[in-house]
């Protein structure tokens, strides 16, 4: 797989990289075209999660080794760039872009479902507007092995041919939260990287046991189900993530483009609602949901030698290579 820094409009990101064949990944700072290694002794901590739960204060850190001109650097595309942060916990947010559930409403409409699909339309419109003003955020949980960076194939396990894409804009978390409120929800944003959250659409629902609801372990936590990154990107530098531009291409064709401006529940209101529970920690990935044009809306799911291409605005692009596992219907 390759990684592009298209639209990466930061002054620098993080980044974990190879810079060989079967070496191990290490933390890099990226500055341009340009990567170099970086140490404890340049982020004044002990690892990346450490830095991270200094921030954002301690991105001010790095800014000289980002400007320094010695031969530290070598050049970008010489390297392999893999998953930016290595989370101890991945919290997703369901449901919540407006056009996007409207949509899934839509395309699951039952078959002897009488109402015209405009009205089917409306009604989920005004489900959405209602949960908006009314209800809390929904979250579920995906599994930190899931998370690989672009550089790995992802397989489509044989059990299904209905795999999915959901493009996702994910807010890494700096300083610990926990049961913050959303005035102060901001303050624990480390920066965002870009994930694109696979799901196996057949077997979100349970049919042996319907009135138990989702199954989002069956529907998403297969190997390399989140690609990540590959940036690591400052909130700095990331002016407002309320109104960002998400893309997904399919072998170059336009599938997913929207804004987050379609959240249903903000940035804020997700990390508020998410800590209530449990502590959000240094390094997590919190998605915020997917925007309209997945698969299923399409009718087309993903296919052996398929190319997604991810991008969101300042943050980069991903580029997803897909590959079917042996036995694959």
């Amino acid at each position: 797989m390759t990684s592009s820094s298209d639209g990466l409009t930061a002054l620098f990101a993080l980044v974990r990289f190879r810079a060989g064949d079967g070496s191990e990944a290490q933390l890099g700072l990226v500055a341009g075209e340009r990567v170099r290694p970086i140490g404890p002794d340049e982020l004044g901590a002990s690892d990346l999660n450490a830095f991270l739960a200094e921030t954002p204060a301690a991105w001010e850190r790095l800014t000289a080794a980002a400007e320094r001109d010695d031969d530290g650097w070598r050049p970008l595309a010489g390297v392999t760039l893999t998953a930016p942060v290595t989370p101890r916990q991945v919290l997703q947010a369901g449901a919540n872009y407006r056009t996007h559930v409207i949509d899934l409403v839509a395309a699951g409409r039952a078959k002897n479902d009488p109402r015209p699909i405009d009205e089917i339309r409306a009604w989920a419109a005004d489900m959405m507007d209602r949960r908006a003003r009314e209800g809390i955020p929904y979250f579920f949980i995906g599994l930190p092995a899931a998370v690989v960076g672009d550089d790995v194939d992802l397989v489509l396990p044989a059990y299904s041919d209905q795999h999915d894409w959901e493009l996702e804009l994910a807010v890494v978390i700096g300083r610990e939260a926990f049961r913050v409120e959303r005035e102060h929800a901001m303050e624990h944003v480390a920066g965002y990287t870009i994930v694109n959250d696979i799901t196996t659409r057949d077997l979100v629902f349970r049919e042996d046991m319907k009135e138990i609801g989702t199954d989002w372990y069956r529907g998403k936590n297969a190997p390399g189900f989140l690609p990540a990154g590959p940036f690591l990107i400052p909130a700095p530098f990331v002016e407002n993530p309320g109104d960002l531009q998400l893309t997904l291409t399919l072998n170059g064709e336009t599938m997913q483009d929207a804004t987050t401006s379609d959240l249903l529940f903000d940035i804020p209101a997700l990390i508020s609602g998410a800590s209530q529970n449990m502590p959000l920690l240094p390094g997590d990935l919190l998605l915020t949901g997917s925007p309209a044009g997945n698969g299923i809306v399409h009718g087309r799911m993903l296919r052996d030698g398929d190319v997604m291409m991810g991008v969101i605005e300042g943050l980069g692009a991903q580029t997803v290579r897909v590959v079917a596992e042996a036995g694959a219907r």
